[in-house]
């Protein structure tokens, strides 16, 4: 045993108070709103929210015009978005390990680095097969970045602004979605969707340069160990957690929903009886700017109404959105797509803040988990939406986004009975006692 080990075997009254002080201490020089370098931080990651989402979806609103130019089907040209997500999904677990050994920073800078390069080629992909082979790659890279933001919010901010940062990168996100998908769908009706995805590119460049600037050094981060079976174990304990393996699905669920819809909304509205051009349907992707309000709302609404009346709001606004837009009228539609956004975004949100604040350690590997299971449902959603859209038209691809929103109610209902019961269980407890 070394000496500074015998010591603390020896005297733990007196260590105790140093560990309990040293905690205090940390806590207390994490950012607040307001305070030194909270704004560079929310913008900076707000600029990574922006690349990310607008290189990770470059090609939704564009796979019209991509299954014209290759003549591929809907849901062939499909795999390049859900190629993309599923890269994602497999690889942000492994380098969520190596933000914990080489810093968040480092691996989100290298992450953007790699995406934004690979960015620049997509628009010269010769076959589909380059083309999504290509978005895979990108996929792969850009995991680095999602879990590694989540888990540098968790160690440099306060926890009871936690939600709202949260929501400011999630907010990112929803820019970054929507911005690319505008410009892109103009762009691609004048000049085709090679020039469309070229500019998110050059766009996402931009965001990657000024992140870089813009992002604190942290000063909370603690290099962990990158042997395996210490990854083993932090993603077994994190798995054995009921909540947040129930957060896990939840997640996965909402962008089972919200993957569906956007990737087969360009088919069913470029289609009889709405018609609209490429340039229109791009547009319509303003609604995301419903998904930064709803985001960024999350921290007042689960103050208000807690994390399980959050997650039942959200799903709620969701089905709302779905019964719309299976009208046939244009104006039902898009109100449809803003209650599907809004429910969407605040109940990722919710989860993802919730992960975050639920893991006790390993919180770069807890979000990574649910960054896993939330694109795995971006892919699953993107691809059997076009598919169901293929096989039984918009009612397929809407009756599989009311499926998951079943699947979101239930095991919220499930953690919401969890609970009561170990109250009760508590409280028989206590009275014993």
């Amino acid at each position: 045993m070394s000496p500074a080990s015998s010591q603390a075997a020896v005297t733990p009254a007196v260590a105790a108070p140093a560990v309990e002080h040293t905690a205090v201490e940390q806590s207390d020089t994490r950012m607040t709103p307001g305070g030194p370098g909270y704004r560079r931080m929310s913008f900076a990651l707000f600029l990574a929210g922006i690349a990310t989402f607008a290189l990770l979806y470059s090609t939704q609103a564009l796979l019209p015009l991509v299954s014209a130019g290759f003549g591929a089907s809907a849901s062939a040209a499909s795999w390049t978005v859900s190629g993309a997500t599923f890269a994602l999904a497999v690889c942000v677990l492994p380098l969520s390990a190596l933000s914990e050994r080489f810093g968040r920073r480092t691996v989100m800078t290298a992450s953007l680095a790699v995406a934004v390069s690979v960015g620049l080629l997509v628009p010269f992909a010769p076959t589909l097969e380059v083309l999504v082979a290509l978005r895979v790659l990108q996929g792969a890279a850009l995991a680095g970045l999602p879990a590694s933001a989540m888990a540098y919010l968790a160690e440099e901010v306060r926890p009871k602004a936690l939600v709202t940062a949260i929501g400011l990168f999630v907010a990112g996100n929803s820019i970054g979605g929507m911005s690319g998908r505008i410009i892109g769908g103009w762009i691609a009706e004048a000049w085709g969707w090679r020039a469309a995805v070229g500019t998110v590119g050059v766009i996402a460049v931009a965001c990657a340069i000024a992140f870089r600037l813009l992002l604190p050094a942290p000063r909370h981060f603690t290099p962990g160990s990158l042997h395996p079976r210490a990854l083993v174990r932090t993603v077994g304990d994190h798995l054995a957690n009921p909540l947040l393996r129930r957060l896990y699905v939840i997640g996965a669920l909402f962008m089972m929903v919200f993957g569906a819809t956007y990737t087969v909304i360009g088919y069913r509205l470029t289609a009889a009886p709405f018609s609209l051009s490429q340039g229109f349907v791009g547009s319509i992707f303003l609604v995301y700017l419903v998904g930064t309000v709803s985001s960024s709302a999350a921290g007042r609404l689960v103050a208000r109404l807690g994390r399980r009346g959050t997650l039942y709001l959200g799903a709620g606004t969701t089905a709302a959105g779905l019964v719309l837009v299976l009208m046939p009228r244009l104006p039902v539609v898009l109100l449809g797509l803003v209650l599907i956004t809004a429910g969407f975004f605040a109940g990722h949100a919710t989860a993802s803040s919730s992960v975050s604040r639920t893991a006790t350690h390993g919180r770069a590997q807890a979000s990574a988990l649910y960054q896993s299971a939330y694109y795995i449902g971006s892919s699953v959603g993107s691809a059997v939406g076009a598919m169901a859209f293929h096989a039984a038209g918009w009612g397929g691809t809407v009756g599989l986004g009311f499926a998951a929103v079943l699947g979101v109610v239930s095991l919220t209902l499930w953690g919401t009975y969890a609970a009561r019961s170990r109250e009760r269980r508590g409280g028989k407890l206590a009275a014993a006692h």
